[in-house]
């Protein structure tokens, strides 16, 4: 196995959207490379559909504290403050700033950016629903990755594609501090190891809906960034809180964006009833994910599901204009077709909750540096995160719709911002501090390559994905996750007994799949582990055995401590309040 050696002031893992922006960040202000272990316009941004959320009243009254008020009440009030602030506030700025990079937003007949209304997005503090979302189409994603790559290529920015990176190294420095000094990447095509030596690196690898039988997250998102930096004593934040998108395409998980409804989709079951007229009286079918989820997994439960199971309600697009669906909707509704085998005009969608967002991950500031402690002061130099590995906390326990494409490219400017501060004036970590930075990843992989223990990666995958969608999804309970966590337990004995059958150097995803177990396992178990211990409801997170919210003893973010013999404590810090109190979730 060759090793290689390359130096950068600045690496960035991962090109989606938030990666990407902070490359052009960085971009001419020192030299700076991206790793990624997919071509950079295979990223999972380009799946995002329905939009990216700003208050920039085109099309009726706004204002960007609605846009806070909503942000921290989706997010049952776990969000922190001033960082949803920042978000909210810069949301104006990123969106025309996409634009003028070269954006093609859908417009109103005036020639204005047009907008639509998306779920949990509200007029006057929870009034009505409003339209805020910036949409192209339902392709939003698609087309802010493409402009923001376009972007870094008119830049010159270099890009290592199809590169793994698998591990990091810190050095200490005089005053007993740790702070970047290079990553280890394994170089798909070869089988080759890349150590780069670095003052500074921004991790913006996306999320880990892979542990999840149903899910809208494609077979990449596996959290190789938040793993790798676990093993490394790198804290990771509200892992309970893990979102399932409520109209993901039966069985499948593939996502039907929210822009369906917010063009007018409704919600039925059985007997064809609009059922979330029942849950959410005032915003009915745009009701947040985390309600909406439920709402559908209840039908579900009391009999009042479709399918040949029962175990899914319908999407109905029936009632509106072909033209509208064509023009709105055209990616929605060919996923239709392509998946269920129905035409989406004349027949409603089997549809079911599909595991859709980490709202958890590297514990961040507004800058994107990451910080380790239990007051969120201490943090690890040269170390950056931004994107859904990283937790800012601006979602909470409820990611709101299209705040996602909002957060990429808000936190990954701050971030790219950041660094390119930062490395200006740090100095590159000695040759010492690189030397054998590849050892670890070179044993690990010799090992994998070498193991005949007959244990079978994709068995122990599914296994999870399973228990995970059981007992640790929609729905939850002490002795639900009590029995999900002895799986996950069983699991990472068997996966010490794993062999691969491809032993070769080229594109050998067989090995590739196997590293990336590795780190979905560590990840459910700190996402059962915190939930676990989280005895309340909130957001996302729903225990049957603890169905209210417990402001007094849980108004706090949980971090998950992984230790070098395995095992995994938890740590609290506080949420950093704001102007706005916590009240009941009505809709």
């Amino acid at each position: 196995m060759n090793v290689h050696s390359h130096s950068y002031d600045a690496v960035i893992v991962g090109a989606g959207g938030a990666g990407l922006r902070a490359a052009i960040e960085v971009a001419g202000k020192c030299k700076a490379a991206v790793i990624t272990k997919l071509y950079p316009t295979r990223s999972h941004t380009g799946a995002a559909q329905g939009g990216m959320c700003a208050a920039l009243a085109n099309v009726e009254d706004d204002s960007w504290e609605w846009h806070l008020f909503d942000t921290i009440k989706g997010g049952d009030y776990l969000v922190d403050q001033p960082a949803a602030e920042i978000m909210c506030r810069g949301a104006i700025d990123a969106v025309i700033e996409l634009e003028h990079f070269g954006l093609p937003f859908n417009r109103t007949p005036d020639g204005k950016i047009d907008q639509r209304r998306f779920g949990g997005h509200t007029r006057n503090h929870g009034e009505a629903p409003v339209r805020r979302a910036c949409y192209s189409a339902d392709r939003t994603g698609h087309m802010i990755l493409q402009t923001l790559f376009q972007q870094c290529v008119a830049r010159g920015v270099t890009f290592f594609n199809e590169f793994q990176v698998l591990d990091i190294t810190f050095e200490t420095t005089e005053s007993g501090a740790r702070r970047v000094a290079a990553v280890v990447a394994y170089e798909l095509a070869t089988g080759d190891l890349h150590v780069f030596q670095t003052k500074a690196c921004l991790f913006a690898t996306g999320g880990f809906g892979k542990m999840f039988k149903v899910s809208s997250n494609a077979h990449t998102l596996t959290g190789d960034g938040p793993g790798l930096l676990y093993r490394r004593g790198i804290p990771m934040q509200d892992m309970e809180m893990f979102q399932f998108h409520p109209t993901g395409i039966y069985k499948l998980g593939i996502l039907l964006s929210e822009a369906a409804r917010g063009e007018g989709g409704i919600l039925r079951n059985s007997s064809m009833e609009r059922f979330m007229e029942r849950y959410a009286p005032t915003v009915k079918d745009l009701a947040p994910r985390d309600m909406v989820s439920r709402a559908i997994q209840t039908e579900i439960n009391e009999g009042r599901g479709v399918g040949p199971n029962h175990d899914a309600v319908y999407l109905d697009l029936t009632h509106l204009p072909p033209e509208q669906l064509d023009a709105k909707l055209p990616d929605v509704t060919e996923f239709i077709r392509t998946y269920e085998g129905i035409e989406p005009k004349n027949e409603p969608a089997l549809i079911q909750p599909t595991a859709h967002y980490a709202m958890g991950g590297i514990p961040t500031n507004v800058d994107g540096e990451v910080v380790i402690d239990d007051t969120g002061t201490q943090v690890v130099q040269g170390l950056y995160a931004a994107g859904e590995c990283a937790c800012v906390s601006v979602h909470g326990a409820n990611r709101l719709g299209t705040n996602s494409l909002l957060d990429i490219v808000v936190f990954g400017k701050r971030g790219g911002a950041a660094m390119a501060r930062f490395v200006e004036t740090a100095e590159m970590p000695p040759l010492e501090a690189v030397k054998g930075a590849e050892e670890v990843v070179r044993d690990h992989i010799g090992r994998l390559l070498a193991a005949t223990g007959g244990e079978k990666v994709a068995e122990i995958r599914t296994r999870l994905q399973d228990e995970m969608m059981a007992k640790a999804g929609v729905f939850r309970t002490g002795e639900s996750l009590g029995v999900c966590l002895q799986t996950i337990r069983e699991l990472r004995q068997a996966y010490e007994k794993i062999s691969i059958d491809d032993h070769g150097s080229v594109f050998n995803y067989d090995l590739a799949e196997a590293l990336e177990l590795g780190y979905l396992l560590d990840l459910a178990e700190a996402t059962v582990i915190s939930g676990e211990a989280r005895t309340e409801s909130r957001g996302a997170h729903w225990r049957d055995d603890f169905p209210t919210r417990d402001d007094v003893n849980w108004m706090k973010h949980t971090l998950a401590h992984l230790a070098e013999d395995g095992t995994v404590t938890l740590s609290y810090k506080p949420v950093i309040g704001g102007a706005y109190q916590p009240m009941e979730r009505k809709y």
